[in-house]
């Protein structure tokens, strides 16, 4: 599947909670005390919290949250996955 069709499925008003989730994901991982594996889990739940906050409760907004969350890891992955591969 192509990112771009995930990226398509997103609510474009919901492209604050991928932000959030980015920078959120950004902090957690430099605090001491959390495992990595948690990091996606705390992410996804932020993201389907903020989701139904913006649009209300329903399938949707957790279909959406989850897209959200899921987004904002997938995108640091790839920016960390390239910086990883432009040093080798």
């Amino acid at each position: 599947m192509d990112w771009n069709t995930v990226w398509s499925l997103i609510d474009p008003k919901l492209l604050i909670v991928v932000a959030v989730c980015w920078v959120l994901g950004i902090i957690i991982k430099k605090t001491p005390h959390v495992p990595d594996w948690s990091i996606v889990y705390i992410v996804t739940a932020v993201a389907v919290i903020l989701t139904v906050w913006i649009i209300g409760w329903g399938p949707q907004a957790i279909i959406q949250g989850v897209l959200a969350g899921a987004f904002a890891v997938y995108g640091n992955q790839m920016v960390k996955q390239a910086k990883k591969g432009a040093e080798e």
